[in-house]
């Protein structure tokens, strides 16, 4: 199993990524003043989409994605047999505790904490929303989590690849249930060009990187230099992700932030649990950071799709799932600096 972390031990993050914090706080506002001050431009990117994914978004994120994939190596495949716990750890997460706990934060803030604030037909809108989130484990972003914090590419790449086997069996089977409905229609459109263009097409292109390269010490320079357009890749996105939503956070605060709580906590919860059992069955930190990751994380493109095609564009359970893509980046960049100065206390 290859192991990115540096023999020296220094941080992995240089003086641009320390300050992802702030670059990002930067590109939320600036996407919003954007998305206020020129809607034309944002509806022009907001039109660029195909089964229900950004074309636009879509390149970033394959910018995001593609660093991290030069460093797998098909040759260390094998090793993650030799190390189950982490791939068992993000299946029994994603699909065995992670839907249903959500389910029930929905339920418990919308039908009872937040419910004199909110309409029945609203509240059930929102539940339906969160339910989606819940069921749909992170895809794409979760290598950029994972290279920042020096996760192991190939295992990371193992445990999406497994993890997306799962979700076209078992994604539509839990919404049913958890939504009380017997025809889910999965846009499988949607599930097929995610897959080919944060994962497919960018490990390609990253194999192919690193036969041109030849030589290990090669592959790690160049890696190096193309890892602040991993960065830049991540800012863009949010700034236009804000830009699409930013009249939408304008015009319902209150309701945006009641939907954040119980997606906050859940998201902390989660990781926490993950990463726990990892540091218990004393998991190497290269794949207990991402196993963690993976599952905090969520598939917004997916459950964004899904909500549209059973609710409708406009509907309460469409804007809870948006809102999971607001909460999600601020959320993973504090788990990514928590995992970094946790790594000392892994095996």
């Amino acid at each position: 199993m290859t192991d990115s972390c540096r023999a020296d031990g220094a941080s992995p993050l240089g003086m641009f990524e320390r300050g992802l914090t702030l670059w990002v706080a930067l590109a939320m506002v600036a996407g919003m003043a954007i998305g206020t001050m020129a809607p034309g431009l944002i509806h022009a990117v907001a039109g660029a989409e195909v089964g229900s994914i950004n074309l636009v978004v879509a390149v970033l994120i394959w910018a995001m994605v593609y660093p991290m994939m030069v460093n797998v190596d098909f040759g260390a495949v094998a090793g993650v047999a030799r190390q189950p716990q982490g791939l068992l750890i993000t299946l029994a997460i994603n699909w065995l505790i992670k839907p249903f706990t959500m389910a029930a934060l929905a339920v418990l803030f919308f039908e009872g904490v937040f419910a004199p604030w909110i309409a029945p037909a609203d509240a059930q809108q929102y539940i339906a929303g969160l339910i989606l989130l819940g069921a749909a484990p992170c895809t794409a972003m979760v290598f950029v989590w994972s290279q920042l914090t020096r996760g192991d590419a190939t295992y990371t790449l193992v445990q999406v690849s497994v993890n997306d086997l799962v979700m076209v069996l078992a994604f539509a089977p839990i919404v049913a249930v958890l939504l009380g409905v017997s025809d889910i229609a999965v846009p499988w459109r949607t599930l097929v060009l995610a897959t080919l263009l944060y994962v497919v097409l960018p490990l390609g292109a990253g194999l192919l990187t690193r036969r041109a390269l030849g030589s290990q010490a090669a592959i790690e320079a160049f890696s190096h230099r193309i890892k602040p357009w991993s960065i830049l890749g991540l800012i863009a996105t949010v700034a236009i992700l804000f830009g699409l939503q930013g009249q939408v956070i304008l015009d319902n605060p209150l309701v945006i932030l009641l939907i954040a709580v119980p997606i906050t906590i859940q998201s902390y919860g989660i990781f926490a649990l993950a990463y726990g059992a990892a540091w218990a069955l004393r998991v190497p930190h290269r794949i207990a950071a991402p196993c963690a990751m993976i599952g905090t994380s969520n598939f917004f493109e997916l459950a964004v799709a899904v909500a549209i095609s059973l609710f409708g564009l406009h509907s309460g359970a469409a804007l809870a799932t948006v809102v999971g893509v607001l909460v999600e980046v601020p959320v993973m960049l504090s788990l990514v600096a928590f995992a970094n100065r946790t790594r000392s206390r892994f095996a």
